[in-house]
C-alpha cells in the first residue's frame, strides 16, 4: 500500500501506457479510414455511443465499488488480527504465571501470523500481480517479503523443530500452528500452570482468531465474481473500439462553421479526444482489476507484513526485549 500522498501521473501514465498503445491504435484507423479513404458510412450516430457510454459508467462504478469494499474487508480484518493478538499477548503475560510458558505461547502466536501471512501471499490463478505492468512497477519500489523468505526460516524463529515440521508439512499451517497453541493451553491446564478462568479466556481468544482466519481466507481464496470481471471489461472494450467511430460523426459536422487550414480536417481532433475518453474508462478497469485482491502482492496491498511487523515490536517490548528493530521493506514509501 502507497503511504504517501499520491501516485504521480507521469508513473500512472507508464501503468497503463501498453493500453494508451492499443487504445492509440484503435483511436487513428477509424479516422483514417474515413477521412483518407472516404469510408463515411462507418460513421455512428452519437446516441448509440452515448447509451453504450453510459452502461459501461455504471459497470464500472459497480467494479469499483465492489473492489473497494473487499479492499476495507481485508484491511478490518487484519486490523481485528493484530488488535485481538495485543490483547492475547497481554493476557498471556498475566494470566500464565510461568514467564518460560507465557513466552512459548505468544512466540507459536507470532508463528500463526507469519503462516498465514505466507498463506495471503500464494498467488492464485485469477490474481494480476503476474501482469506486465505489475511485475514492472513492483520490480521498480518494492520487493515481497513472503517472496524472498522461506516460511520454514520464518517459524524457525518462533517455534521447536519438531512443531516447525509438523506446522509445515500439513495441508493447512495457519490452522495446525493454532491447534499447537490449542494442545498446549490445555497442556497448562492439566498441569494446573493456569488457572480454568484463564484458560477459557485463552480459549475464547483463539476462537476468535480462528474466525478470523476464516475471514481473510474468504477473500483471499474466493474471487471477485468472474462474471462481472469479465463482463465489465468487455463492455469497456467494446466502448473503446466504437468510441471513434462515433466522435469522427460528430467532428465531422464541424467541418462546416469552421475556416482555414480546419474546414476539412475536423475529423482528425477525434483522435485525441477518443484517446482520452478511452483511457478513463480503460484506466478505471484496470484500477479495479488491482483492487480486487488485497493480498497478492501489489501497490494496492492491505499491507499485513507491516502490520505483523509492527505487532511483534510492540509484543516483545511488552516483554522487555530490547534492540529489536523493524526491516527494510520498500525503495519507496511501500507498506506490504
Amino acid at each position: 500500500m502507497l503511504m504517501e500522498r499520491s501516485y504521480t501521473l507521469p508513473e500512472f501514465l507508464m501503468w497503463t501506457r501498453r493500453k494508451i498503445y492499443v487504445l492509440l491504435a484503435v483511436s487513428v484507423v477509424p479516422v483514417v479510414l474515413y477521412q483518407a479513404l472516404g469510408w463515411h458510412w462507418l460513421g455512428i450516430p452519437f446516441a448509440v455511443i452515448f447509451l453504450l457510454g453510459t452502461t459501461v459508467a455504471l459497470s464500472a462504478g459497480f467494479k469499483n465499488l465492489q473492489t473497494y469494499n473487499r479492499m476495507q474487508d481485508a484491511q478490518g480484518i487484519w486490523v481485528s488480527i493484530a488488535s485481538a493478538s495485543r490483547v492475547f499477548a497481554t493476557a498471556c503475560r498475566d494470566l500464565v504465571p510461568d514467564p518460560d510458558a507465557a513466552r512459548g505461547l505468544i512466540s507459536r502466536h507470532l508463528a500463526w501470523l507469519a503462516t498465514l501471512r505466507h498463506e495471503m501471499r500464494r498467488p492464485m490463478p485469477w490474481e494480476t500481480a503476474d501482469k506486465a505492468y505489475n511485475v514492472e512497477y513492483n520490480r521498480k519500489h518494492f520487493t515481497i517479503p513472503e517472496r524472498e523468505q522461506d516460511l520454514l526460516a520464518e517459524l524457525a524463529r518462533y517455534l521447536f523443530p519438531d512443531e516447525v515440521a509438523q506446522v509445515v508439512e500439513s495441508h493447512n499451517p495457519a490452522y495446525q500452528a493454532m491447534a499447537l497453541q490449542s494442545a498446549d493451553t490445555k497442556r497448562l491446564l492439566d498441569q494446573a500452570v493456569i488457572t480454568p478462568a484463564a484458560f477459557a479466556e485463552l480459549q475464547r481468544a483463539l476462537r476468535e482468531f480462528q474466525d478470523l482466519q476464516c475471514r481473510t481466507e474468504r477473500i483471499k481464496k474466493f474471487p471477485y465474481p468472474r462474471q462481472h470481471a469479465f463482463i465489465n471489461t468487455l463492455f469497456v472494450r467494446i466502448l473503446c473500439i466504437l468510441l471513434p467511430f462515433g466522435m469522427v460523426t460528430e467532428f465531422a459536422r464541424l467541418n462546416d462553421s469552421v475556416e482555414g487550414w480546419a474546414q476539412g480536417n475536423m475529423v482528425w481532433f477525434a483522435i485525441p479526444l477518443s484517446l482520452v475518453i478511452s483511457w478513463m474508462y480503460a484506466s478505471l478497469d484496470q484500477v479495479g482489476e488491482a483492487t480486487e485482491n488485497p493480498f497478492e502482492g501489489s501497490a494496492n496491498d492491505v499491507p499485513i507484513t507491516l502490520l505483523c511487523e509492527q505487532l511483534e515490536l510492540d509484543v516483545r517490548e511488552m516483554l522487555g526485549d530490547k534492540g529489536v528493530e523493524a526491516r527494510a521493506r520498500s525503495k519507496r514509501g511501500f507498506a506490504l
